[in-house]
């Protein structure tokens, strides 16, 4: 009967070492997660800047990391520019349009190449034939670890006659670099060094 005692004692104190130990477990888990959980919120408060509005109110400013949407925006503007510049219609003042806008958006590299495509006749052509031209870019390749930033877009353009339709493969290279953000250049991006890799006429031109 005593061994039977003893062996309850013993079994009941394991249960009890083996709860202690649980509780302390437990306890240092809560505790870790505590502490990870308050240096992380110290870093987030770390990252806001309070201002005061003419010094009678408290706003809080929060910093942005720029880097953070760059590759989206860096995307959006090469996008944005070669839609303006390859979409065309059979009227001046449109065309105009379109090419002033394009140029907010990039430096005299652009400038160059449109005044080399009037000088070879490309847009009175374009308007005497009634050709429609239009852009679909396919993707724009971005490098965000150096500076400027350096871009590439694959697209396919094509030119819309009254009986027949031509495509063509555009590929561009350009890099860009920061400038100030303003209405007509809202991502705050200008391209520079902006080069026609490939114009290539994909097969025969389509009817309609």
């Amino acid at each position: 009967m005593e061994f039977k005692n003893l062996i309850n004692i013993e079994s009941a104190f394991k249960l009890s070492k083996g709860i202690t130990f649980a509780t302390i477990a437990m306890c240092a888990i809560i505790s870790c997660s505590a502490i990870f959980m308050s240096l992380q919120y110290a870093e987030e408060q770390r990252q806001k800047i309070y201002v005061l509005d003419n010094g009678k109110s408290l706003i809080l400013a929060l910093q942005q990391d720029v880097q953070m949407n760059r590759e989206a925006e860096i995307k959006s503007h090469v996008k944005r520019f070669h839609e303006l510049f390859f979409t065309l219609t059979p009227n001046q003042e449109a065309i105009d349009y379109n090419i002033n806008q394009a140029l907010y958006l990039a430096d005299n590299s652009v400038l160059e190449f449109y005044k080399n495509q009037q000088e070879k006749g490309f847009y009175k052509s374009l308007i005497g034939s009634n050709v429609i031209g239009d852009i679909r870019v396919d993707s724009v390749i971005v490098k965000t670890d150096c500076y400027p930033y350096k871009a590439i877009m694959y697209g396919k353009t094509s030119y819309m006659r009254t009986s027949s339709i031509t495509y063509f493969s555009l590929i561009t290279t350009q890099t860009l670099v920061n400038v100030q953000r303003y209405d007509n250049n809202p991502h705050g991006l200008m391209i520079e060094n902006w080069k026609v890799e490939l114009n290539e006429q994909i097969g025969e031109p389509r009817k309609r």
